[in-house]
């Protein structure tokens, strides 16, 4: 059984900072890209950042400057840092693996900005 573990989300202040972490659990084959979506209330899910296995990232606009996507493969686990947060960035995040067979994906985590 694989499953991904997310962990990190929560209450923060305009400004502030969060980081995110994504771990598998289980035996888990073949992963190239890792990634991060979020899905604010009422809207539709959307990309937030996603790495590669030879550690190439893409990044939404609205967080280039902001948030830094890594990945520790010997781990199989993805991060999300997320620098000077704004309450746009108010959403359920959703941590995603690729792998040769199959996407997983998170449970999510709620990450709330607000004063």
């Amino acid at each position: 059984q694989v499953q991904l573990v997310e962990s990190g989300g929560g209450l923060v202040q305009p400004g502030g900072s969060l980081r995110l972490s994504c771990a598998t659990s289980g035996s888990i084959f073949g992963i190239n890209h890792m990634g991060w979506y979020r899905q604010a209330a009422g809207k539709q899910r959307e990309l937030v950042a996603t790495i590669t296995s030879g550690g190439n990232t893409n990044y939404a606009d609205s967080v280039k400057g902001r948030f830094t996507i890594s990945r520790d493969n010997a781990k199989n686990t993805v991060y999300l840092q997320m620098n000077n947060l704004k309450p746009e960035d108010t959403a359920v995040y959703y941590c995603k693996v690729n792998t040769v067979l199959r996407v997983y994906w998170g449970q999510g985590t709620q990450v709330t900005v607000s004063s």
